[in-house]
């Protein structure tokens, strides 16, 4: 149905069917239906196993189909720490004040359009004194209701002999009082459009509350994984470096004893140099990231957050849920904002059909006037007038056809938004599944990998101490294992990070929240036997 298409047809209507049609209730314009989107029953076009694959020291993930996603999903990483940031920075992030405040504008905004559903009343008083001119005469107010005149004098003319001044002047005071009453009746529904539009933008203003929510909790969060694993590198590749400093002290000792070349020698000092030149990036990268945190929490940068965050205190949960794509639909509150956008847009076509169409208006007034305020109320003081004017737009230069042009253009580019968010959520949610997948192998990688160089570590330190081989084979060993644990480190965050990514991939559990500013429950999805 294209959206100039008019639900109730008037332009052919007599004056009596007009009139039931007000009393109907009838609004021109579309009325606003979900779009048809493709069928999608899963992210993947064969079906993916629900197990990512199991690490050494980590059993296998599973991913739980149509499982419910908790409004504080972060808690699933079991880090006090990490659920007092989150509440703290949800009460001092600016990002979150002016979302609030948008919302409140926005409300502010539907009340004030409801209020065109009602007549205006307005009461109005003006005293005046005043001078006429005597050659005015017949402008003056004229009888009171007590018998005063106020009216100018007339004198004798001049061709009747008379002298100047012919005509005296009048000076009074004057008092009106009036109550006014106005009303348009909504015929043709346009304020009703334009209550819609502005009701679906209040709707997407309080999902930019929410995804401003789930955008800083998924921000705090992965800077909190982010300074563990900085914190585990950094320290790292400082015992690799103290390491390093004490292999090439010994080679420059088993130089000076001719045991071991020039060459041997510049080797050490080379790699010893390599390790050193990682620490700079890795220091910027840790106050960064803690600059990052104050900032998220709402401090200025001298004002520095509490909470140290470890890589054995974040814990990757056993369990992970997996919204089916009917569900994401409901769930993520970008889809659902381009949604209300969608519906706004629809309602602004029947806006511009409206204001094409017949304007009615309805004004009356009634009040008292007299030259002392206790007169004004008398009969003789007391007015009333009643009017009633309706309009038609005859010619305007194409004006209100070319708005309505736009309006069912700009209808058609938000429907072609909201399915555009759509796919690209879908995209989202399967980009980080592939992750989740690539990221659970890179770790069982990563901890057989640790675990293979510290058992090398220790079969090493066995020889050592048995004279079979000399220091700097320990310390090659020591520094291997070293790496290995801080591949493993990375590994692991970027597991617990893909983590996060799904929960805010997959919308957040914002329809579990509590407060008064959270949005209805999403609606519960059928699920299928396979995903």
């Amino acid at each position: 149905m294209r959206a100039s298409t008019l639900p109730c047809h008037t332009s052919r209507l007599a004056p009596a069917a007009l009139a039931a049609l007000w009393l109907a209730g009838c609004a021109v314009g579309p009325d606003y239906a979900r779009p048809a989107l493709p069928v999608s029953h899963g992210y993947a076009p064969t079906p993916q196993p629900l197990e990512l694959a199991p690490a050494a020291t980590v059993p296998a993930q599973r991913l739980a189909v149509a499982a419910d996603i908790r409004a504080d999903w972060w808690k699933v990483f079991e880090s006090p720490a990490l659920d007092t940031l989150i509440v703290r920075a949800f009460d001092a992030n600016p990002s979150i004040e002016a979302a609030q405040a948008a919302l409140r504008a926005a409300q502010a905004n539907v009340y004030a359009q409801r209020g065109f559903f009602f007549p205006t009343i307005q009461a109005s008083y003006s005293p005046s004194r005043t001078k006429i001119a005597g050659n005015l005469g017949g402008n003056s107010p004229g009888i009171q209701g007590n018998g005063t005149v106020i009216a100018t004098r007339e004198g004798t003319p001049a061709s009747e002999g008379g002298t100047a001044p012919f005509n005296g002047p009048v000076i009074y005071n004057f008092h009106t009082a009036q109550l006014t009453v106005g009303y348009v009746p909504d015929v043709f529904g346009g304020n009703r459009r334009q209550a819609e539009a502005l009701e679906a933008q209040q709707r997407y203003q309080r999902l930019q509350l929410e995804a401003a929510y789930l955008t800083l909790a998924s921000n705090v969060v992965a800077a909190a994984i982010q300074d563990a694993l900085l914190r585990q590198q950094l320290a790292l590749t400082e015992q690799m470096i103290e390491a390093q400093m004490q292999s090439v002290a010994l080679v420059q000792r088993q130089f000076k004893a001719g045991h071991v070349s020039r060459v041997e020698v510049a080797m050490e000092e080379s790699a010893l140099a390599q390790t050193r030149q990682l620490l700079a990036p890795l220091r910027q990268q840790f106050e960064h990231t803690r600059s990052l945190l104050r900032a998220l929490a709402g401090n200025v940068q001298d004002q520095d957050v509490p909470e140290v965050f470890s890589l054995d205190t974040l814990h990757l949960p056993a369990e992970l849920p997996l919204s089916l794509p009917a569900q994401v639909i409901e769930q993520r509150p970008d889809i659902r904002a381009a949604e209300a956008q969608l519906q706004a847009a629809s309602a602004m076509v029947g806006v511009a059909i409206a204001n094409r169409l017949p304007q009615l208006s309805i004004t009356a007034a009634l009040g008292g006037a007299a030259s002392n305020i206790g007169q004004m109320f008398w009969n003789s003081g007391r007015f009333f007038d009643l009017i009633g004017g309706l309009t038609q737009p005859l010619f305007d230069g194409g004006t209100l056809k070319q708005r309505q042009r736009a309006a069912e253009a700009e209808f058609e580019q938000a429907r072609a938004q909201y399915k555009s968010t759509v796919i690209q959520a879908f995209q989202n949610v399967a980009d980080t599944l592939h992750t989740l997948r690539s990221d659970a192998e890179t770790h069982a990688a990563a901890d057989e990998s640790a675990r293979a160089a510290h058992q090398a570590m220790t079969l090493t330190q066995r020889q050592f101490r048995g004279g079979q081989i000399d220091r700097l084979a320990l310390i090659t060993a020591e520094q291997a294992n070293r790496q290995a644990q801080l591949n493993l480190a990375q590994a692991r965050a970027a597991r617990l990070g893909s983590a996060a990514a799904l929960f805010q991939a997959l919308g957040g559990g914002w329809w579990h929240r509590t407060e008064e500013d959270a949005t209805a429950a999403a609606p519960a999805t059928s699920v299928p036997a396979t995903l």
